[in-house]
């Protein structure tokens, strides 16, 4: 089983080693050192085998350096590691770049040659992977990455993170949505469940699907509260209450890490997100653009906003992502001023609070582009990439004194940067030390070193799409789709309907063919329909003239006239159909005006045509609960708080809600 490594990879040979070892190798304590034989996979360098054992020669000097020896805990191995690297090896590990494509876009397949400079020149080693083609394609371009990466001087291997995969909805710098990816409801539709071990089930798969394609790093979970009704990424938390959230939470990370006790070996490394506050952006502008840069929160709500983190912290994710936003003006800390500087510069939100007061010691990863500047073009708006920036609170600083400040607030690596020069530079003139360079690196490598990428940091391309989008599955996503309904209105027990009674169905929003499936007839005016089933969004606005603002979904929440769902409902109604009403609650409607014309309403959170149709037709039963309330007004919302949870005036629906099939009574929780 065991044989020598060749390096030869393009004649197909390389090591497979024994049996991969599980030991519990936690980010937040020292991880104990393995005792079994792991798994070593080399393409470009050799092997060494000591008494019987077998080990990385990633140094290439045919002797066993503490950092390849497996047997010793992941933070011995970090602080050998770093003592033997050049200050821009560490630089490396303290950027996480954005690979190059082959056709220039976003989602394309990434040009591998062109990440050559990037690796062996500026020691690059994180990666965030944006690409969305072929499985297998995938999974073998990466494993060409990692063999630039391993024929390195000290081969250290790459890490390739990624936003969520798992989702229906595809938002650029928020998720990705590949073709044969698992899919289930968005993080707000699993809190309308509030089911942790499905939570832990579904993130178990998460994990197996992105490391068949190299990913072991997920830029995930929002541990935020969605307490500002109107805010953009509400639908990627888990609610609005710490006590809802941190459960679900922790959940996720054990899913994701493989552990209770923090990172295993074999496992996906856990960024969990936007330290801290950033559910509460005023108006629910977001503050990737610079017209919604400020959170509004006070100290109270800023800790109770912290508290849905220690979900994460109980077992020990890998890293923090702090939020782009800036703290209200003249909030406080233990009474004294907060610097008017945004999360990723503040040594007060950051070493103090996280640090000092939680003992978070994983490393801290900035959101993308705190460094860069944002000229006239991006404050006025533009889609020129080389033209965003969001370095909040610090406009008036240097890109290395960006660095340097967030280096000194608690910053351990900077996301969507690649050039080592400005970090080689701060330390060579003496504006930033080297011992904490080292520091930092340490803290990273540390992740790298409990991820087995040092032993295997290879995919096997040609099992990887057996591993993506399985049975097994894709049956627990539709039910988490199902289970995630909420079900607001059903007059007279109209719901399940029997396809045979109403037959004849007028679609809004709806594949034909899905519904064809499902036993109806679609049918292209309402007048000729026994039914009219419509799928509509909450009304939102945005900022066109924005590359993040022109995606997002802003402002008023009414589904009034002029707007789909409401226009399509009237319309049925007025040829005496009844309808039933799907919204999709990224944000949460309000429903006042269309309540009245519907005779069965459901809430979703990303389900498919099938699921919502599975759930029509009684196949399914809805069991989702409100995870936030559904306000009665956009004046309701204007008025409430945007710290606060569930604080609006007389709610249309309270958090908690859900009806059930087939009784009218409502079931209400606790929240």
């Amino acid at each position: 089983m065991i044989a020598h490594a060749l390096r030869h990879r393009r004649k197909g040979r390389a090591l497979l080693g024994a049996v991969a070892a599980l030991g519990l190798m936690g980010a937040g304590q020292g991880a104990p050192a393995e005792s079994e034989q792991p798994t070593i996979t080399a393409r470009e360098k050799g092997v060494l085998t000591r008494d019987a054992l077998h080990f990385h020669d990633l140094s290439g000097d045919g002797k066993l350096q503490p950092y390849e020896d497996w047997r010793l805990s992941p933070e011995a191995r970090a602080k050998d590691l770093v003592a033997r690297m050049t200050l821009r090896e560490k630089a490396g590990l303290m950027m996480h770049g954005t690979p190059p494509t082959a056709d220039g876009s976003f989602r394309g397949n990434w040009d591998v040659e062109g990440m050559r400079q990037a690796i062996e020149r500026d020691q690059i080693r994180f990666f965030i992977h944006r690409m969305s083609g072929d499985i297998r394609e995938m999974a073998e371009l990466t494993n060409a990455a990692q063999e630039i990466a391993e024929a390195s001087r000290l081969g250290v291997p790459l890490v390739f993170s990624s936003d969520t995969r798992n989702t229906l909805r595809e938002v650029l710098g928020v998720s990705v949505a590949p073709k044969g990816f698992t899919r289930w409801p968005e993080a707000l539709g699993l809190g309308a469940i509030g089911d942790a071990d499905l939570v832990r089930k579904l993130s178990q798969v998460a994990a197996r699907e992105y490391k068949a394609i190299g990913i072991r790093m997920a830029l995930s979970p929002q541990a935020d509260l969605f307490t500002e009704p109107r805010w953009f990424r509400g639908n990627a938390t888990f609610g609005d209450r710490p006590e809802q959230v941190a459960p679900l939470v922790k959940a996720f990370v054990e899913g994701y890490q493989g552990s209770s006790q923090g990172l295993q070996r074999g496992g996906v490394a856990t960024v969990v997100k936007h330290w801290g506050g950033y559910g509460a952006q005023v108006d629910g502008l977001d503050s990737h653009n610079p017209y919604g840069k400020y959170m509004a929160i006070t100290e109270a709500s800023w800790r109770n906003h912290l508290s849905a983190f220690e979900g994460a912290f109980s077992v020990r994710t890998a890293a923090v992502m702090p939020t782009y936003s800036l703290p209200t003006p003249g909030m406080t800390i233990a009474g004294k001023p907060v610097e008017p500087v945004a999360v990723g510069f503040n040594k007060q939100m950051l070493d103090d609070t996280l640090r000092g007061e939680y003992r978070f010691d994983g490393f801290v990863m900035s959101d993308w582009l705190i460094t860069a500047d944002c000229p006239r073009e991006c404050r006025e708006g533009t889609f020129e990439i080389d033209k965003l920036g969001m370095p909040w609170g610090v406009e008036a600083l240097s890109v290395a004194e960006r660095f340097a400040k967030g280096i000194a607030a608690g910053e351990d690596q900077f996301g969507g940067v690649m050039d080592t020069d400005v970090i080689v530079g701060l330390v060579e003139s003496g504006k930033v030390t080297q011992s904490r360079i080292d520091l930092s690196a340490r803290r990273i490598a540390k992740v790298m070193f409990e991820l087995g990428l040092f032993e295997n940091a290879y995919v096997d391309a040609a099992a990887s799409p057996a591993q993506v989008g399985t049975p097994e599955a894709l049956a627990l996503g539709l039910e988490a789709q199902h289970r995630s309904v909420v079900l607001l209105e059903n007059t007279g027990a109209l719901l399940p309907l029997d396809p045979a009674r109403h037959r004849k169905a007028w679609l809004v929003g709806i594949d034909a063919e899905a519904a064809r499936a499902a036993g109806f007839e679609p049918v292209a005016e309402p007048r000729d329909a026994d039914i009219a089933l419509v799928r509509a969004e909450t009304p939102f606005t945005s900022h066109p003239g924005y590359f993040f603002g022109s995606s997002a979904h802003e402002g008023a929440l009414t589904m009034g006239p002029g707007t789909e769902g409401y226009d399509a409902v009237a319309r049925a109604r007025a040829a005496g159909v009844p309808v039933v009403l799907d919204v999709y609650l990224d944000r949460p409607a309000v429903l006042t005006e269309v309540r009245p014309m519907v005779a069965a309403m459901t809430g979703n959170y990303g389900i498919t045509d099938q699921a919502f149709l599975d759930i029509v037709t009684g196949k399914a039963s809805p069991q989702g609960r409100l995870p936030i309330e559904l306000p009665s007004s956009d004046a309701a919302v204007e008025a409430q708080r945007a710290d606060l949870p569930s604080d609006s005036a007389d709610p249309l629906y309270p958090a908690g809600f859900g009806l059930r099939f087939p009784a009218k009574e409502s079931i209400r929780d606790s929240r």
